[in-house]
This record gives C-alpha cells, sequence and structure tokens, in this order.
C-alpha cells in the first residue's frame, strides 16, 4: 500500500547573486554597451576622443570677448547696467577702505577687539588684538586693510543675495526645486571657475573680484537660510497661525527667529568662503594679502608669500572664531545693550586719541622682516633637505619618485584608455552608486570635456585628483578613526583640524613651494592638506554617532576592539565614510585646480594661462572643463538618496 508523504516545507532561497540591484545594474549596461561600443568603435576608430566630435569653441568664444571689449564702453547694457554695477562695487570697497585708514591701526585693532569681548570673552578678544597686531608687526597693515574692505563689501552683498535666494526657496517649494540643482552645481565648481565670466564682463580690477566673490560666497547663505525657514517648529508656526496673523508676520515673528542660528551659521560659512575667494581673486587684480601671496609664488619668495599669508591665516581665524561663537551664544543671557555703548565709546575714545597722536599709519620702525629668515630657511632647505638625504631621501626625491610612480603612470594609463571605456567605467560608477539619472548626467559631464577639445588636459587633471584622493583617504580615514577611539587624540587633534579648516585655499600653496619646489607633486600635496580636516571631521563624527545599543550588543558578545571597529562601527558609519569620499574629492579639485600657479599644469595652466594672458577662450574652454569634471567627479561619489515606499500585501 502506497504511503501519501506531506510535502517538506522550504525555506525561501536567499536572492542569489543575478538577484542582486548591483549586477542587474551591470548587467543591463553591458547589453547596452555590447549594442553601442561596436557602432562607435565603426564610426570613430581611435582611442583617444574623436575630432569629429569635437566643438571648436574658440572662435565664437574670441568673438564674444571681441565684441564686449569692444563696446565695453558704448552699449547701453554696459553703459546703464553693468558701469553702475562696477562704480557701486569701487566707490563702495573705496568707502570702506578709506573709514580704516582714517580710524587707523590702534582704532581699528580697539574695534575688532572689543566686537570679539561682546560676542565671546575676553580670551578672544586678546586674540582678535593679538591678531591685528601681528599684521602690522609684518608689515601688512596696509593690504590687510584693502583684503578687508573687500571682504565687508563683499560678505554684506553675499548674505543680502544668500538670504533673498534662501527666503524664496524656504517659503516656495517650486523654488526650492528649482533652486536646488544650481546650488549643487555650484558646489561643487572650483573657486578658479568664477573668475573666468566676471572677468570676461568686468574685466580686471576690483569689481570683478567682489562680484566673483559673491557668487562664489552666496551659496551656502542660501542654503542654510531656507533650511531654517523650512525646519521651523510646526507646532510654534500652528500657534502663530491661529492668533490669526497674515504670512508676512508668521515669517517676521517666527520663522526667521526660528531660523536664526542657521541665519549666523550662514553668515559664518559665507564669511570663510569670502575671504578664501577675496584671495584667489587677487589673480584678477582684487589686491590686498592675496595679490602678495601671487606675486612671492610668481617670484617663488617663499619667505614674502609666507609674511602675506600668515595674516590671512590670523584673520580667517578670528572671523571664524567670532561669527561661530556669536551662532553658539544665540539666545543666552548676555550683556545688556548698555555694554555695546561702552564698547563703542571706547573704541571712538581708542581711535581719536590714536588719531592724535599721529597713530594712523603702522609705524615702519615696528615691522618684522620675517621674509630674509624664510628665505635663509628655504636656501638652507634647498641645500641639505631637497635631495641626498640618507636612507629616507630629500622632499625633492619624494616629488620625483611620487611623479615618476604614481602620476605618470596613472596619467598615462588614463589617456591610454579608449575614450568608450572612460565613459562606460564613469557610467557603471555612479549607476552602482546612485540612478539612471545619476549616471546618464555623469556621462553627459564626461561627454562633454571631450566635445570641448581638451580631453586629454582633462584626463591628467583627473589623474591628479585621484592620486591626491588617494593619500587623502588613507590618511584621513587612519587619522579620523584614531580620534574616534581617543579622545585625548580627539583633543589634540581639535585645535589642529580648526586652523587647517579656515585657512584658505591660496595658503596651502606657500608650504609645498618651500618643501617640494614646483610641478604636480606640490600641487596633489597642497590638495591633500587641504582636503585633509574635512576627511578626518566627518570619518570620526560618523564613527562616534554609530548607535550605542550597537557597540554594547558587540561588546556583550565578546568583540575585539578590532572587530567593533571592523563588523559594527565601519558597517554603520557607511554614509558618512561615503560623505567623507565625496568632500575629499570636491576639496581637492579645488586645489588641484589652483595647483597650476605652481607648476601642476593641464586644466589649472589652462585657466591661469588664460587670465594671465588675456586669452578668454582658452581660460573659458577649461573653467567649462573644470565644472563638467566637478560635477562628474560629485555625481559619481555621492549616492543619490532614493524614497522606498512599502506596499500592503
Amino acid at each position: 500500500m502506497a504511503t501519501i508523504t506531506a510535502p517538506t516545507s522550504r525555506k525561501a532561497a536567499p536572492p542569489g547573486i543575478l538577484t542582486h540591484p548591483a549586477t542587474r545594474k551591470l548587467l543591463t549596461l553591458a547589453a547596452l554597451a555590447a549594442i553601442l561600443i561596436p557602432i562607435a568603435v565603426t564610426q570613430w576608430p581611435g582611442t583617444t576622443w574623436p575630432s569629429a566630435l569635437t566643438v571648436d569653441v574658440s572662435e565664437p568664444l574670441g568673438k564674444a570677448s571681441d565684441w564686449i571689449i569692444d563696446n565695453r564702453d558704448s552699449h547701453p547694457l554696459f553703459l546703464y547696467f553693468f558701469g553702475h554695477v562696477s562704480n557701486i562695487v569701487v566707490i563702495a570697497v573705496r568707502a570702506v577702505y578709506l573709514a580704516l585708514l582714517a580710524v587707523g591701526w590702534a582704532g581699528v585693532t580697539a574695534i575688532g577687539a572689543l566686537v570679539a569681548w561682546r560676542v565671546a570673552g575676553v580670551k578672544l578678544a586678546a586674540g582678535t588684538a593679538a591678531a591685528f597686531l601681528a599684521c602690522g608687526l609684518l608689515g601688512m597693515w596696509v593690504p590687510t586693510m584693502q583684503t578687508l574692505a573687500l571682504m565687508v563689501v563683499a560678505v554684506l552683498a553675499s548674505v543680502a543675495v544668500g538670504a533673498l535666494l534662501g527666503l524664496a526657496a524656504g517659503l516656495s517649494d517650486r523654488m526650492d526645486r528649482v533652486l536646488r540643482p544650481v546650488l549643487d552645481t555650484m558646489q561643487v565648481l572650483p573657486a578658479f571657475a568664477y573668475l573666468l565670466p566676471v572677468v570676461l564682463v568686468f574685466g580686471i580690477g576690483v569689481p570683478a573680484a567682489v562680484l566673483a566673490t559673491v557668487v562664489y560666497a552666496a551659496p551656502p547663505m542660501a542654503r542654510l537660510t531656507s533650511l531654517g525657514l523650512r525646519g521651523a517648529d510646526k507646532e510654534v508656526l500652528e500657534a502663530v497661525e491661529s492668533l490669526g496673523t497674515t504670512s508676512r508676520q508668521r515669517l517676521l515673528t517666527a520663522r526667521i527667529p526660528l531660523a536664526r542660528k542657521e541665519l549666523l551659521l550662514g553668515v559664518n560659512q559665507t564669511i570663510m568662503m569670502a575671504l578664501s575667494m577675496a584671495v584667489i581673486a587677487s589673480v584678477i587684480g582684487a589686491g590686498g594679502l592675496g595679490d602678495r601671496v601671487y606675486q612671492a609664488l610668481a617670484s617663488v619668495d617663499v619667505g614674502a608669500a609666507l609674511a602675506a599669508g600668515i595674516p590671512i591665516v590670523l584673520l580667517a581665524v578670528v572671523l571664524d572664531r567670532v561669527t561661530g561663537a556669536a551662532g553658539e551664544r544665540l539666545g543666552e543671557s548676555g550683556k545688556s545693550p548698555v555694554t555695546w555703548l561702552y564698547a563703542l565709546v571706547v573704541a571712538a575714545a581708542v581711535a581719536l586719541a590714536g588719531r592724535l597722536a599721529g597713530f594712523l599709519d603702522w609705524p615702519d620702525g615696528w615691522e618684522l622682516n620675517i621674509a630674509e629668515p624664510v628665505n635663509r630657511a628655504v636656501d638652507w632647505m634647498t641645500a641639505h633637505l631637497y635631495s641626498g638625504v640618507p636612507v629616507v631621501g630629500g622632499t625633492a626625491d619624494w616629488a620625483a619618485h611620487f611623479t615618476s610612480w604614481v602620476l605618470n603612470p596613472l596619467r598615462d594609463g588614463l589617456q591610454w584608455l579608449p575614450w568608450w571605456s572612460v565613459l562606460l567605467i564613469v557610467a557603471a560608477l555612479a549607476w552602482l552608486i546612485g540612478t539612471w539619472r545619476t549616471a546618464l548626467t555623469a556621462v553627459l559631464a564626461m561627454a562633454a570635456i571631450g566635445v570641448l577639445g581638451v580631453w586629454k588636459p582633462s584626463l591628467d587633471t583627473l589623474s591628479q585628483v585621484l592620486a591626491a584622493v588617494a593619500v587623502t583617504l588613507v590618511i584621513g580615514f587612519a587619522t579620523g578613526v584614531a580620534a574616534a577611539r581617543s579622545d585625548r587624540f580627539e583633543r589634540l587633534l581639535r585645535p589642529v583640524l580648526d586652523v587647517f579648516q579656515t585657512m584658505p585655499q591660496f595658503v596651502y600653496l606657500i608650504p609645498v613651494v618651500a618643501l617640494f619646489g614646483v610641478g604636480r607633486a606640490p600641487a596633489v600635496a597642497a590638495a591633500v592638506v587641504y582636503a585633509l580636516p574635512a576627511v578626518v571631521r566627518i570619518t570620526a563624527q560618523g564613527l562616534r554617532h554609530v548607535d550605542p545599543a550597537a557597540m554594547e550588543s558587540a561588546r556583550s558578545l565578546g568583540a575585539t576592539s578590532g572587530q567593533q571597529l571592523r563588523q559594527v562601527q565601519l558597517p554603520l558609519a557607511r554614509p558618512a565614510l561615503l560623505l567623507a569620499v565625496n568632500q575629499g574629492v570636491v576639496l581637492v579639485l579645488a586645489v588641484v585646480i589652483i595647483g597650476g600657479l605652481v607648476g601642476g599644469g593641464a586644466l589649472g595652466y589652462q585657466v591661469v594661462f588664460g587670465l594671465a594672458q588675456g586669452d578668454l577662450a582658452t581660460g573659458l574652454v577649461a573653467g567649462a572643463a573644470i565644472v563638467c569634471l566637478g560635477l562628474m567627479l560629485d555625481r559619481v561619489t555621492q549616492p543619490t538618496q532614493r524614497r522606498t515606499t512599502k506596499k500592503g500585501a
């Protein structure tokens, strides 16, 4: 008699590799490549970008440049709009500069110290006074006032423009959707890319420098204003609305007061970016401290560059600390308004006393010449540390080895790859980390570089970026892990990272020129030092903010410290680590381009050459390629947030 057995239940098999989303994406891309690549190879043979797909934009850009130059003094657009804007900027900067000179060094120092005391306390007030006095001692008082005057005008304009854009984005969903991609794109643009359009319209000089600074520094204010307005407490807004207030009253009495911290953070970020850009804008006639650094670097005078670079760092640190302290103490019970009156009276008294005593200009006898001893130290380094050091070799040897062993093979390898394979790699990376729209954007950005006719220089720049990012991530992740696991090391590291993060990009070129000379390796070294603080901070913060319950569970199971790091902290901190990679790439690209000033070559050199020679076609094409390269790298390294919805059974 046959027995009937009940069917045994089977567990659902785990999803196989073929059903994994990444595998499906790669298979789809492989199918598209199998169709498109044979057509591309047949139609456009060769490894480099096909000349048939290149558009020569130098001629129309040259004609546009010539038309602008020829009509700058006669066309109504320039006479009645751009001309007035330029005049307003010049008058504003000159008025602030003359006011600073009229107050005198004693008055400016007193005003700065008293404002810092009112906002942040005695310690920062003393530091502010010491910073201003150090600028005078280094013989940089007048250039410092020139930079400060340009900063005041640029920051006020940036805050006004950014606040208006942020207000529109914070109150309107449609405007937020329109502005978001614009601000995203502006965030990844290197600072040099902002110089080219304004030079084309306004020429070389202060107006171009101020307006480039405004365009560069306004986006963070717009973002943070929108964030603060959209993040206002809903219950408070509903309570205010229930009182019958109008939308304007709700904005003025509820939304803006609730967003004060974000607004002050936006002011802080705007000030720091404006200072960075104001220094870089020295290459288009901004003057001030940046011009001193630029002229010194052009003549490889490291001592003079350092003498101008130190005041830039001091100014950045003071502005960052004062505005940061203002944001942190917002809402706390501070000094009464009467203290502001006392502070203003004391500052006015000091300024008047200095003016009566003849203390307007910094005395020449109080200046310290550090350029000569610094240059002697550099000469000693050149003779003893550049090469021939036993066992470890010299800094010049390191730069030469890094160039010959890393940069050259990487550049040659990228330029050896067929053009279609580069697009395929970009598409695969972008699609794996994002969506098909991300991949399409990245591929179109990379293809635009070829269409512009700068394929090889762009791959040269890309090789420098990849090398710098690799070094940055290795050092940054290791340092970030150490900072996350040791409170003492994190406390020691914090002031170093604070100073490094406030230094403008231009200043990083000074020590690398002193150590490594000029070339591509120094440009990479400057990029690594500039991007490292952000990578270390984001890594340490991500590891420290891992769910404590998960860490406690791992410890209860007997996991060692290394196992906790590898199996719990790093997987859970993956979003922060990816953000660190993205920020490292964006920051590295910004300084690698500036490295064109110290022999970095490639796109950076073309931008510098275009600005220096007035060849705006070359500069604009290189600037557009930088924009495309930055957009591609941002899309390849920035995960796309996708909303998932659960479907009912």
